[in-house]
C-alpha cells in the first residue's frame, strides 16, 4: 500500500532544457530542477538547445549533451532537498520526432554502468553510430517523405495507416535518410530509440521500448492496431522491425530502476519505470483533458489538442495514440498564432497588450460583418498564405465582392476581425477532425496568450463553451509524474489480486487528486451560437476564395 512519504519523479527533455520534478502522494511539488543546454552546457555550442547543420534546414543535437544534462539535473534536484530513495515510480516526457542510434558496444555499456563514474564519461560518442542526432526541427527529408508515401500507395493511405501524412521531421523519413546516406551507420545500429525511450533506457540500464503514443508520430506505426505497419517499415528501411523493438502501450511499467541509480543517487531498487512518451502527449496527460474538453494552446503557433474516439483522415492534422486511455489524440497546429497577434498589437494598439484588449472589447461580437484571415507565413490549415478582409457586403457572388477590402476604417475593427478569424479557423478544423461540440464542451486555454482575458472571451464566444485556465505551466513535466503515480496505482491494485477496487480512469483519478487545478474564467454570451454559427459559413467561403486565388 502507498505510504505518505512516497514520491513520484517526472522528467521532461524539451528542446532547450532538461527539467525534473518530484511530487508527493497529493501531487504537490516537493523539489524541482532544470539544466539549460545553451548556458549550462556551453561546450556543445547549441543555440536554443540545437546545433545548425551545414545543409539548409538541417538541425541536430549531440546525444552526449542530453546524457550530461541528466547527470546535472539529478545532482541539482538532490541539492534542492529531494530524497530520491522515496521515489516509487518515475516517468518522462521528451521532444517528439528525434531519434537515436545505439551501437552494440553502447548497449553493452548501458547494461554495465559504473556508479563511481559520471554517465557521460561512459555513454560517450562510442555508444551511438550517429553522433549527430536529427531532431524535430530538421526538414531535410522531402525526398524520403515522397518515396515512403508512394511506396505505401499514396498520401491518403499513409494518413489512414499512421494518422499523419509523411512529415519531414517525423522519424520514419529521418531513418530512411540515414539508411540511404549513411548505410554503414544504419547497418551497425543495433537499436533505434526516440528521445523519450532513450531517456527511459538510461534509467532502465537497457534499451527501453518505444511507447505507442510517441511511436505514432513516426509514420511507421499503425494507429489502429498499435503495432508497426509492415508496409511502412518496408517503405522506410530494411531490417527495421528488429532495430525498433516491440512497441508498448504508454501505461506499461517497463522495469525497475537500474543499479547505477540505486548506488549513485540512492534510488530504491524497487522503483518502477513507466514508459516515457512525447511532450505533446505528456502535456495532454498533465492538463488532464477529458472527453468533452478541447485544449487550446495559444503560443507562437497555436495548437489544438482533443480526445477522439476514432481516427480522422484529415491530411494536415495528426492522429496519435492517446497516452492515458484506449482512444486517440487529435493534434492540429496553426503557424499564424501569437506572432500575428503581436504584429497587430504593434501596428494597431501602440505595441501595448492593454490597448489591444481595450480595442477588442470595444467592438461587438460579429464585428458588424467584418471578418479577416491573416496568414502571414504559409499556414498549415488551411494551406494558404496572405490576407483577406471581408466586410458585410463581401461574398462569393462576384470576384470583385470576394476580394474584400484593403483595410478597415478603425483599429478596433482590425483587431476583432483578426482574433475572430483565428478562432473560427481553430473551431472549423477541430469539427472537421471529429470533435463534436455540444452543451458539455469545455475549453482549456494554455500558452502565453491565455493570460489575455479579452482574447479568451472571444474564444468562449466563438466556440460557444466556457473557457478554463490551469495553474500549472509545466503540463508536460507534471504529466510525466502524474502518469507514474496512476500506472503504479493500477499495478498495485492488480498485484493485490483485485481485493481492492482499481483506481478507475486516469481522468477521474487525477481530477479527484487535483479538484482545483482549473479555473473557469469566461462564459459564452447567450447569442454566441446565433452569431458565430453563420460566420463559420462566411469563413469557409473566404478560405475557398483564398485557395483558388493563390499565387
Amino acid at each position: 500500500m502507498q505510504s505518505e512519504n512516497e514520491t513520484y519523479l517526472g522528467l521532461d527533455l524539451s528542446t532547450q532544457k532538461l527539467k525534473a520534478v518530484l511530487l508527493n502522494t497529493r501531487l504537490d511539488n516537493v523539489a524541482h530542477a532544470e539544466v539549460k543546454f545553451d548556458s549550462d552546457l556551453p561546450e556543445f555550442r547549441t543555440t536554443g538547445g540545437v546545433n545548425v547543420g551545414s545543409s539548409k534546414n538541417e538541425f541536430f543535437v549531440q546525444p552526449v549533451m542530453w546524457i550530461k544534462a541528466l547527470d546535472m539535473v539529478l545532482d541539482r534536484i538532490v541539492v534542492q532537498g529531494a530524497d530520491l530513495s522515496t521515489v516509487v515510480a518515475l516517468s518522462g516526457s521528451a521532444q517528439q520526432h528525434g531519434s537515436l542510434y545505439w551501437s552494440r558496444s553502447g548497449i553493452e555499456t548501458l547494461r554495465n554502468l559504473d556508479a563511481d563514474k559520471f554517465l557521460h564519461t561512459q555513454l560517450d560518442d562510442s555508444a551511438f553510430t550517429m553522433h549527430r542526432t536529427p531532431i524535430w526541427m530538421d526538414c531535410t527529408t522531402a525526398k524520403q517523405c515522397e518515396e515512403m508515401e508512394t511506396a505505401v500507395g499514396g498520401r491518403e493511405k499513409m494518413v489512414e495507416i499512421t494518422g499523419s501524412r509523411c512529415y519531414e521531421r517525423f522519424t520514419g523519413p529521418q531513418i530512411r535518410k540515414i539508411f540511404q546516406q549513411r548505410p554503414d551507420c544504419y547497418r551497425n545500429t543495433e537499436r533505434i530509440s526516440l528521445v523519450s525511450s532513450f531517456l527511459a533506457s538510461i534509467f532502465l540500464g537497457d534499451v527501453a521500448p518505444i511507447d505507442c503514443s510517441d511511436g505514432s508520430g513516426m509514420n511507421l506505426l499503425d494507429v489502429r492496431t498499435r503495432n508497426w505497419s509492415d508496409e511502412c517499415l518496408a517503405a522506410c528501411a530494411p531490417d527495421l522491425s528488429a532495430k525498433l523493438g516491440q512497441p508498448v502501450p504508454a501505461d506499461t511499467i517497463v522495469g525497475t530502476v537500474g543499479s547505477f541509480f540505486v548506488q549513485r543517487y540512492n534510488f530504491n531498487p524497487a522503483c518502477r519505470i513507466v514508459a516515457f512518451t512525447g511532450d505533446n502527449l505528456s502535456a495532454l496527460a498533465g492538463m488532464n483533458v477529458g472527453q468533452d474538453w478541447l485544449a487550446l494552446s495559444l503560443g507562437t503557433s497555436d495548437t489544438v489538442m482533443m480526445k477522439l474516439d476514432t481516427p480522422s483522415n484529415l491530411q494536415e492534422g495528426h492522429v496519435l495514440v492517446h497516452p492515458t486511455d484506449d482512444g486517440f489524440m487529435g493534434l492540429l497546429c496553426f503557424r499564424n498564432g501569437s506572432l500575428v497577434r503581436d504584429i497587430f498589437k504593434r501596428s494597431e494598439a501602440n505595441d501595448n497588450w492593454e490597448n489591444f484588449s481595450e480595442l477588442l472589447d470595444s467592438t461587438p461580437r460579429g464585428n458588424f460583418g467584418n471578418l479577416a484571415l491573416h496568414f502571414i507565413s504559409k499556414e498549415i490549415l488551411p494551406p494558404v498564405k496572405g490576407s483577406l478582409r471581408w466586410n458585410k457586403n463581401s461574398s462569393l457572388a462576384s470576384v470583385e465582392l470576394a476580394k474584400g477590402v484593403l483595410k478597415y476604417s478603425s483599429s478596433q475593427t482590425e483587431i476583432r476581425a483578426l482574433v475572430e478569424g483565428q478562432m473560427l479557423t481553430r473551431k472549423a478544423y477541430a469539427s472537421e477532425m471529429g470533435f463534436s461540440f455540444g452543451e458539455n464542451t469545455k475549453i482549456l486555454a494554455t500558452g502565453g496568450a491565455s493570460a489575455n482575458r479579452s482574447i479568451l472571451q472571444v474564444v468562449s464566444d466563438v466556440f460557444n463553451a466556457p473557457v478554463y485556465i490551469q495553474k500549472t505551466t509545466e503540463a508536460a513535466l507534471c504529466g510525466a509524474a502524474y502518469r507514474a503515480k496512476y500506472v503504479l496505482s493500477v499495478a498495485r491494485s492488480k498485484e493485490q489480486c483485485d481485493r481492492t477496487p482499481g483506481p478507475g480512469s486516469y481522468y477521474d483519478f487525477i481530477a479527484e487528486l487535483l479538484p482545483h487545478s482549473v479555473t473557469r474564467v469566461c462564459d459564452p454570451s447567450k447569442d454566441s451560437e446565433e452569431i458565430y454559427g453563420a460566420m463559420v459559413e462566411r469563413y469557409r467561403a473566404m478560405v475557398s476564395f483564398m485557395l483558388e486565388n493563390q499565387e
